[in-house]
């Protein structure tokens, strides 16, 4: 078994990711750091500065990540700024701004860092497609997951067992990429 430490204050978060790479044979344990997330244009952008704000107060392999909901009605907000959002006007803002609005479409995206002592940062993404809710649904997951509705499911993230949103979630997706690449290229 190898163990790497996921960086996030976030439990919920730290919870999806033990649970899907506990299957690939990799331990995490959370790690909380006093990081301060940058402002940047993506995702990726964010991580790797906070991955390498990282790699100076660790000496042990890491997993850094950012997700973001983007709204197609909204040009993509709150986006990087989902965390920022959420925290001011939390899931009734979302809904309230989309109260008169029919096309809900829109995304989660994660971007996830994996940094190591020697200084190497490699970056690794995932995205799923779906809808907001009209309204909210749910009482499990955090953040936005009682009002988004993945494609292929009629449930929102909240709605769903960390093994069933774990199916869907951009962060699965994400995390499934970062373990077949870190199998292949570290824990041989």
């Amino acid at each position: 078994m190898h163990t790497i430490l996921f960086i996030t204050g976030n439990r919920g978060k730290f919870l999806e990711a033990q649970r899907l790479l506990q299957g690939f044979g990799i331990m995490v344990e959370q790690a909380d750091l006093d990081i301060v997330e940058p402002q940047a244009e993506t995702l990726e952008e964010v991580v790797e500065k906070c991955a390498k704000e990282a790699l100076k107060m660790l000496e042990k392999s890491f997993i850094i990540e950012d997700s973001g909901l983007f709204i197609k009605a909204l040009n993509g907000f709150p986006g990087v700024y989902s965390s920022y959002v959420y925290e001011k006007i939390g899931c009734e803002g979302i809904l309230k701004l989309l109260s008169d609005v029919r096309d809900r479409s829109a995304y989660f995206m994660t971007a996830l860092a994996y940094g190591e002592p020697n200084g190497e940062i490699k970056i690794f993404t995932g995205r799923i497609d779906g809808e907001i809710a009209v309204e909210k649904r749910g009482a499990g997951g955090f953040g936005y997951d009682p009002i988004f509705i993945p494609l292929g499911s009629n449930l929102t993230f909240a709605e769903m067992s960390i093994e069933e949103k774990n199916l869907f979630s951009h962060r699965a997706k994400a995390l499934r990429e970062f373990a077949s690449w870190f199998l292949e290229h570290v824990g041989k």
